[in-house]
This record gives C-alpha cells, sequence and structure tokens, in this order.
C-alpha cells in the first residue's frame, strides 16, 4: 500500500471517529518525517514528487547509514542508496540482502513497487572509460525511475569518428547526459550536432591542469553550443534525475 493509500484510509478512520484526533496527528507526522537521533528522514518526498527516496552514503557513519535504509525498507519504499563507500558495502548487503549493488555505479537499489513505465529512452554518453563510473550513476539513477538508457561509453573527442559512428542512434533519445573529464569537450560537441537536450557531467578525471574537474566544468559553462545544460563536478545522480524528468515530459 502506498503512501497516499494509507493517508487516504488514516483520514477516512478520523472522520468515522475510529481513530483519536492525537493519534492521527501522531501517525500523520511518521508519514511526514521520522526523527532519529542523527537524521531527520523526509518520508513525505515520494507524494510531493512521485519519486523514490535517495540516500547520500559518503560522510555517513555505518550505523546510522543502516539506521536510514532500515526506515525507509520497513516502510516498503522505493530506495536508492548512492555513493556507498567500500567499509559501508559489507554491513548493508549483509543486513538488507534485498538490496541490489551496482559496483560500477557504487549504489544500491530496492524496489518495491515498480514506477509506470515511460515510452521514451535516454542516453549515457562518456568521453572514456574512465568517466564510466560517474555515467553508471547517472544511468542506474534514470533505470531506477523506470526511464530506459542507452549506453555510448568511449566516444570522446580525441576519436570523434566513434560518436559520428552512435550519431543517428543518439537522435533518436529523449535527451542526453555526456559524461567528460579531461579538457571537457564532449559536451559542447554533441549539442551541436543533435536537437535534444544535452545535460554535461563534468568528472574529475584528468592530469594536473584538469584541477579535478574544475577546467572541464568551466569548459562546459563557457560552450557556446545551446542547449546545453551542466550539473556539478561528477554529480551522475543529478545528471540522471534530471534524464529521467525530461524522459517522462
Amino acid at each position: 500500500m502506498d503512501r497516499r493509500e494509507r493517508m487516504r484510509r488514516l483520514l477516512a478512520a478520523y472522520r468515522e471517529g475510529r481513530v483519536p484526533e492525537e493519534e492521527a496527528i501522531s501517525r500523520l507526522e511518521e508519514l511526514s518525517f521520522v526523527r532519529l537521533g542523527h537524521s531527520t528522514l523526509d518520508m513525505a518526498r515520494p507524494v510531493r514528487t512521485g519519486r523514490g527516496e535517495v540516500v547520500f552514503a559518503e560522510g555517513k557513519k555505518t550505523e546510522h547509514l543502516l539506521e536510514i535504509v532500515e526506515v525507509f525498507l520497513s516502510r516498503g519504499e522505493n530506495l536508492l542508496v548512492s555513493r556507498v563507500r567500500e567499509d559501508q558495502l559489507g554491513p548493508l548487503l549483509e543486513r538488507f540482502p534485498r538490496l541490489v549493488y551496482h559496483a560500477e555505479a557504487r549504489c544500491c537499489t530496492h524496489v518495491a513497487s515498480p514506477p509506470p513505465s515511460c515510452p521514451h529512452r535516454v542516453g549515457v554518453v562518456t568521453g572514456g572509460t574512465s568517466d564510466v563510473p560517474v555515467a553508471e550513476e547517472a544511468a542506474i539513477t534514470c533505470e531506477f525511475y523506470g526511464v530506459g538508457v542507452e549506453r555510448v561509453y568511449d566516444v570522446g573527442v580525441a576519436g570523434i569518428n566513434r560518436l559520428l559512428a552512435r550519431l543517428e542512434e543518439m537522435r533518436s533519445l529523449r535527451a542526453l547526459v555526456v559524461v567528460a573529464g579531461m579538457e571537457g569537450a564532449l559536451p559542447g560537441v554533441v549539442a551541436g550536432l543533435v536537437d535534444r537536450p544535452v545535460i554535461g557531467v563534468p568528472t574529475s578525471v584528468g592530469y594536473g591542469a584538469a584541477l579535478e574537474g574544475m577546467t572541464p566544468l568551466l569548459a562546459m559553462l563557457t560552450s557556446c553550443a545551446p542547449g546545453l545544460a551542466v550539473v556539478n563536478i561528477d554529480n551522475g545522480f543529478g545528471a540522471g534525475y534530471l534524464a529521467s524528468l525530461i524522459a517522462r515530459l
């Protein structure tokens, strides 16, 4: 039973006098947020946005992460746990064997209620194979939200013939997430060749002057190609989320 249905039944029980006012308020609060000693979990986000919850694991203590995941899974929620550290993975999978681990994306997913199918697909494109972990985070995010993905990897500007060979395929997709490090030229090139929204993702891949992603970030932000939007360095999740929204418009 989804949260909206639980709210409807609770309100009906209150109207009919089967649930006292204070109990109804308390239960509505539980459906809205849950206070843990270290976190306050927003339980109403799926109601507001229609999308499953995401927990950013990096930086969290493992014991806190386990408590957070327990709350969402115990309520039958769809859940994406992003940026799972190596020391967190074993305890997570041992306690929650229902989680599916996606190694390259460094994330875990649990889908209790599959989202509605989407008739459109998006593309996730990389300059090189070193960009694949960030690209996979974007791809898994799209798939978590029910949007199919076409992966177009290792087609960077150092061998642009590889990109041109996939161009017609890319033009058939609803939106494109283009992931690149080094000089960050690929998203601008792609945006100049297709009539689809392009979401550029700069990565921290590259030698010294790449400045851990600042160089490709600035290159993408200053690109003259129209139709290109840019997310933060290594933010595969943000790009995938946005692409999945575009696909469902």
